[in-house]
């Protein structure tokens, strides 16, 4: 029998797994599924399933690769070739202030209607960044960690049991879980890419991943590759399981009741927390309240965190340099966003589907360069995927060049 103290001990272990679904439940789940729900009904389920499928195995090897070497995905990009690493750079620098901006945004919703604040965006995401800089200040990983697994733990048991109560309060709407119509709409075809785009998350922050699998690799030196492993699938499968649950309440709640959604973020939020007190009671309002909230704010926590620490390493790598500008690069991150929630501020759909197709966009490249990182020699082969992996790897590259392409097509 596992005692309390080797339970424990076995949650200690656990770490950059966390991390990586504190960051996808966030608009991927909470804004995007919620959406989909509510347009749709349960109809965009399948393509829930096709982008946690097949992006699996490119996050993996964030993981994979940092816990087979020790170092993280921008050292096997500079290995590959330099300019692989330069263009991870110039990725991440078109998408960091968007994201930053949207994640925000939704955050700071989140926390007027939390508190039933009545100010503006701007003013509410500036203090939720501020929030964010004081806990990141130390740029210490051990600390970040443990912030995260408590908040993590909060929107687990907040999200389960808001889903759960919707389950079996509410009459499901009549269940259609495809339409090929869909595939044929300009209008739907945009929404799928979007709600693509981040599910679970962007593909480049699988060098987040990396990064923090190496840090934990400091921490605890006893940790073995196979623990790594199953610290990623585990918050790997939790991001997948709660975008469901996120897509039920919306198609549970909204779906054919006539409610559009609103594009200001603390609106937004406030009809989010309505759906359910409307179909359950006045008294689960803290409940979604705190789930919203919670998961909001680990994303922007750790968004906060990884962009500049990436950045901060891939400079460093390219230059052959060790300079330390982490916390500088938070600041310019916050202003540069603030700028770009400023001029969205009353427009929170449309900011969202742009930073999320200019993710998804970006995916293949990623996708591509990470499988090539990882069956290089750089891995000792009995650390490379297997060959069922290596199958999912092609047909999921395959995948994401297909609706680049329709997604282009479209648009053009």
């Amino acid at each position: 029998m596992i005692n309390i103290r080797q339970l424990l001990a076995l949650f200690r272990q656990f770490g950059p797994g966390i991390l990586f679904a504190s960051t996808c439940i966030g608009v991927s789940h909470l804004v995007q599924s919620t959406r989909a729900g509510a347009l749709y009904g349960f109809e965009l389920i399948i393509f829930v399933v096709l982008a946690n499928l097949f992006k699996y195995p490119f996050f993996e090897i964030g993981t994979r690769y940092a816990a087979a070497t020790g170092k993280s995905l921008m050292f096997g990009y500079l290995q590959e070739k330099k300019w692989v690493l330069i263009l991870y750079l110039i990725i991440n620098l078109g998408s960091v202030f968007t994201v930053t901006a949207a994640v925000t945004m939704v955050t700071a919703g989140m926390l007027g209607n939390l508190l039933s604040l009545n100010v503006s965006i701007p003013f509410l995401s500036a203090l939720v960044m501020s929030l964010c800089f004081l806990i990141l200040y130390k740029g210490n990983y051990a600390f970040l960690e443990t912030i995260i697994k408590i908040i993590a733990s909060l929107l687990v048991l907040s999200t389960l049991t808001a889903f759960f109560l919707a389950l079996f309060r509410v009459e499901a709407p009549h269940v259609s879980f495809f339409n090929t119509q869909l595939l044929f709409e300009n209008k739907s075809i945009i929404f799928i890419i979007a709600l693509m785009g981040w599910m679970p998350s962007a593909l480049d922050m699988a060098a987040w991943n990396s990064v923090w699998t190496v840090e934990k690799m400091k921490l605890e030196k006893s940790t073995t590759f196979k623990m790594h492993l199953l610290d990623f699938n585990v918050g790997y499968l939790v991001t997948a399981f709660l975008a469901f649950c996120f897509l039920g309440m919306g198609a549970l709640m909204l779906y054919n009741k006539g409610i559009p959604l609103s594009d200001n973020s603390v609106v937004f939020a406030g009809q989010l927390s309505g759906m359910f007190t409307s179909a359950i009671g006045d008294w689960v309002f803290v409940v979604i309240a705190i789930s919203a909230f919670s998961t909001m704010f680990s994303t922007s926590l750790t968004v906060l965190d990884g962009y500049p620490r990436i950045i901060e390493e891939t400079i460093n790598l390219l230059l052959g340099k060790t300079w330390k500008f982490y916390r500088y690069l938070i600041v310019i991150v916050m202003i540069l966003s603030l700028i770009i929630i400023s001029y969205f501020a009353n427009n929170l759909s449309s900011l969202i589907d742009l930073a999320t197709a200019i993710s998804f966009l970006s995916a293949p490249i990623i996708a591509i360069i990470n499988f090539r990182v990882i069956m290089s020699k750089q891995v000792e082969k009995a650390h490379r995927p297997k060959l069922w992996l290596r199958i999912l790897s092609y047909l999921g590259i395959l995948f994401l060049i297909g609706f680049s392409v329709v997604y282009l097509v479209m648009i053009t």
